[in-house]
């Protein structure tokens, strides 16, 4: 690993730890709170790229399941794999690496601009994530898969302000030239 997508990995899994000492929000009528560290699961993807964007996510959840509390609300262990957070906590590392990808691929194709970039995330962050989140609450909270997507509904004004926070970092980051 270079040195300079070393150290940008570590700043950005402190980044993604940080976020989940924000507190979440709960939501009441699912398992599931409001965070804020799925943003930096999709800054992980567009800052690091998909390689060093998928092994920081890796690394932030082997830590997690090692029991570092580090999972929004102070969570962490194992556990959390096989609760109903488990499927969004599995699509951190598809969604940073297919972000990653998909933001290697606008910026090679001299596409990268707000909007095209922030369809990437839409779908390849927010709906990626939402949906194998909803995957998780069927398999591990036993609840309908039908009623699991209708909540993720529930998510989606705050992800899609999210995804515009983090696509408006990554315009400013790429014309400083500080993505990798």
């Amino acid at each position: 690993m270079k040195t300079r997508a070393l150290a940008t990995s570590a700043i950005m899994l402190a980044v993604i730890i940080v976020m989940g000492a924000i507190p979440s929000i709960p939501l009441g009528f699912i398992p599931v709170p409001i965070v804020l560290q799925n943003m930096g699961i999709m800054l992980a993807g567009v800052i690091l790229g998909k390689k060093y964007g998928f092994i920081t996510v890796v690394g932030f959840l082997c830590l997690a399941a090692l029991g570092l509390p580090i999972l929004s609300g102070g969570h962490g262990g194992f556990v959390v794999f096989i609760g109903p957070t488990a499927g969004y906590l599995y699509a951190y590392p598809v969604a940073a690496f297919l972000i990653g990808w998909a933001t290697e691929w606008l910026r090679k194709n001299k596409k990268f601009n707000f909007v095209t970039l922030w369809i990437a995330l839409l779908v390849l962050g927010v709906l990626l994530i939402d949906t194998l989140g909803a995957v998780g609450l069927n398999i591990a909270a036993q609840m309908p898969l039908d009623k699991a997507l209708i909540y993720q509904i529930a998510f989606l004004p705050g992800d899609i302000i999210k995804s515009i926070f983090a696509v408006a970092i990554a315009v400013v980051l790429n014309k400083r030239k500080l993505l990798l």
